[in-house]
């Protein structure tokens, strides 16, 4: 496919790299000549210094020719207006991101008006996971995954005691007919693999029959354990610090915001109702005790300093605060997460990244996907005869170690697969991928090229 994407920036720079795995064919346009030369020296796209806002340019490359066009700049009203133009000018399908929340209240319309398939908001997404982990927790009473006879579970491993110490050989032998996919250890998420053994805390991901799911869950999941959430504390009032602090005060739960920008504060205080506000410095450890925070049952850090971010997660947990949650924004720091403690860190480019990719994906028949605390995605799809995924064992398959396959549906039947295991075309194959291996997932799912003679 062609895609388009306006912005080289940190969001279009990602983008484009996870689409040119995926074997499609991309273009960026940006006004900055440097950025772009930068791009060109590290991904094989074709680059455009441009304006995309002007029409002309648009129409130049034959915007009508393309099936998709993502607008990625670093301003929203650019971004409507480039959808917009390319829309009309014949591009199949269009994306912007939009991070306003100005914007937000009114997006239904600015979609329709506009003629926009899908406004992409990483703030929000990056809210949406954190909410959930806050509040909903992600059992399978609340629905993360299940499709077909397969259906995923998520529990403590505290619950099952036996299992600590435990390889995954030695796991899925004590959970017959089902499989260990997914471990979140520290804040990290991590898809095991033979060697890897369950400690303790270790929240862990299990897909089976939904059967067998549904009489696991009797045994390790406690009802009204997620009801105890009442004070959260957030430390930085920027996009994510407002969505947040608007969905958890809908939910009743009590929120303070820590902004060290007093014109901020004034904004957040008049679109925030049942929020306190507070002008301050969110390193300042004086202030954080004078506001009570080791009586905080989560806290999330979300200036836009990620070393802050981290420092003040850390300083958190070491003082007890049971939900610790920091926004990073590069994948540096994510991977010293799990060194320091903390319950979760996301990356709202990332989850942003994933969202487009499924969409574009749409055409290749991806059933359905959801994230797993906001750092991996297990994602359904029905394998194509040209995918490279065919005709050999597992075993002989060289996965990325962030990639799994978890479960097919083959017919009426779920296999739970093994080393010897054969992926056939028409099987509806179930992935677990982290999201830093989502470009090598896509070189997975890419076609070989094979001509089709028989259809």
């Amino acid at each position: 496919m062609k895609v388009a994407i306006a912005g080289a920036g940190k969001l279009g720079h990602k983008i484009a790299n996870a689409l040119i795995g995926g074997d499609h064919d991309v273009t960026v346009i940006d006004k900055n000549e440097e950025t772009l030369h930068k791009l060109a020296s590290q991904l094989d796209v074709m680059t455009l210094n441009a304006n995309a806002k002007q029409a002309s340019v648009l129409q130049d490359i034959h915007i009508g020719s393309y099936d998709y066009l993502i607008a990625c700049t670093d301003e929203d009203e650019k971004n409507i207006v480039i959808a917009s133009f390319a829309k009309n000018l014949g591009c199949s399908s269009v994306i912007a991101r939009v991070r306003d929340p100005e914007h937000m209240h009114q997006i239904d319309f600015i979609r329709e008006t506009m003629n926009i398939d899908l406004v992409i908001n990483p703030d929000l997404g990056i809210t949406t996971e954190i909410y959930k982990y806050l509040v909903e927790k992600y059992s399978l009473t609340n629905g993360i995954f299940s499709t077909g006879r397969a259906s995923l579970l998520e529990f403590r491993v505290d619950k099952m005691p036996h299992l600590i110490g435990l390889d995954m050989i030695r796991v899925n032998g004590e959970l017959p007919g089902m499989l260990v996919v997914a471990i979140s250890r520290k804040g990290k998420v991590i898809v095991p693999h033979g060697d890897d053994t369950l400690q303790k805390g270790d929240l862990v991901y299990v897909i089976g029959q939904r059967v067998d799911i549904l009489e696991l869950s009797k045994r390790v999941l406690e009802k009204g354990k997620y009801t105890d959430l009442q004070k959260v504390m957030i430390i930085g009032g920027g996009k994510t610090g407002l969505f947040l602090a608007q969905k958890l005060a809908d939910f009743n739960i009590s929120v303070k915001i820590i902004e060290r920008s007093k014109e901020r504060c004034y904004y957040l205080a008049e679109h925030l109702e049942d929020v306190i506000i507070l002008h301050g410095d969110g390193t300042d450890i004086n202030l954080l005790e004078e506001e009570n925070i080791d009586d905080m049952d989560a806290l999330v850090t979300a200036t836009g300093f990620d070393e802050d971010n981290l420092l003040l997660a850390l300083m958190a947990k070491n003082r007890g605060v049971d939900d610790v949650i920091a926004k990073v924004s590069r994948g540096i720091y994510t991977d010293m997460v799990s060194q320091m403690g903390v319950d979760m860190a996301l990356n709202p480019q990332d989850i942003a990244v994933a969202q487009v990719l499924r969409v574009v994906q749409g055409k290749k028949r991806v059933v359905s996907s959801q994230l797993i605390q906001g750092q991996a995605e297990i994602m359904e799809f029905i394998v194509d005869h040209r995918m490279r995924i065919t005709e050999k064992p597992l075993k002989n398959m060289e996965l990325p170690k962030g990639v799994l396959i978890a479960a097919i549906h083959r017919g009426q039947e779920l296999i739970i697969p093994g080393g010897e295991t054969i992926i056939q075309t028409g099987d509806r194959v179930i992935i677990v991928c982290l999201l830093s291996d989502i470009v090598e997932l896509e070189k997975i799912l890419r076609n070989t090229g094979k001509l089709d003679f028989l259809k």
